[in-house]
């Protein structure tokens, strides 16, 4: 188990190009603690929107189950659910919302991706704040619990995977498309 934990960590590395805003903000042999900050030209309720009712627009389709971003939603209300639909009936609940403040934050609890299969829990924000050119969006995500190699391997791969589908939604929000378009 502990070599599949590690191979998976080391090919999300390889997949992802680099576009992480920041490292590891904090790392420890029970869990660690992500930050990412951008600056998105648009005002926070575009933002919110674009987060919450067009996931399916943005997210990269290369970490879902289903290999389809489109599947993918999130009922921004306590209660509802960071979801993924799967053929045949089948689904996914990625992250639980436990918090949302319209325009401003929402928060989600839960273990993504191949933390899903440990003893982990987590907790992934997003807040943003309104600036004189748009908004400012702040990503934590915190993960702790038991997870077998530890978490210096998975750590990594968590913090570019997060930090990428932040420059995926910046993108997303100001262009229409969430990958740049070609030069």
């Amino acid at each position: 188990m502990r070599i599949r934990i590690q191979f998976l960590a080391a090919l999300l590395l390889c997949l992802l190009p680099a576009m992480s805003t920041a490292d590891v903000a904090r790392l420890t042999s029970s869990g660690f603690l992500i930050k990412h900050e951008i600056e998105v030209a648009a005002a926070p309720a575009k933002v919110f929107d674009s987060l919450v009712k067009q996931v399916g627009s943005w997210w990269n389709p290369e970490h879902t189950y289903s290999g389809a971003a489109k599947n993918l939603s999130i009922e921004a209300r306590p209660g509802g659910c960071f979801c993924e639909r799967l053929r045949n009936g089948g689904g996914v609940e990625h992250m639980r919302i436990v918090f949302v403040a319209p325009d401003e934050m929402i928060r989600m609890t839960g273990a993504l991706g191949p933390l899903q299969g440990s003893g982990v829990a987590g907790s992934l924000t997003w807040t943003l704040t309104g600036t004189a050119s748009g908004s400012k969006i702040l990503l934590t995500y915190s993960a702790g619990g038991f997870m077998e190699g530890g978490f210096e391997p998975i750590a990594p791969a968590a913090d570019a995977m997060l930090g990428q589908q932040l420059h995926r939604l910046k993108i997303f929000v100001e262009t229409g498309s969430p990958t740049p378009a070609p030069r």
